[in-house]
């Protein structure tokens, strides 16, 4: 595992501390976020932000074939 790629897609991990990169290890009380979900879940609210499965707008309809896009992504 080539662990500077892996702290590449973790922003937070970018910073300095003391004058040494950041480590985290307090992942049962919040885990750090990769930049591919920060930019997706932006882009949902960008675009595309609205309730699932109950209204009969665009948005709604946007925002719910990307949810179920999903869960077919994770399924597999």
């Amino acid at each position: 595992m080539d662990v500077e790629r892996v702290r590449e897609d973790f922003p937070i991990l970018g910073q300095q501390v003391h004058g040494h990169p950041l480590v985290y290890l307090d992942n049962s009380a919040t885990t750090q976020v990769p930049e591919q979900v920060l930019s997706t879940v932006a882009e949902h609210y960008r675009t595309s932000n609205a309730n699932v499965h109950r209204g009969m707008h665009y948005l709604a309809h946007a925002s719910t074939d990307a949810l179920e896009h999903a869960r077919e992504t994770v399924a597999r």
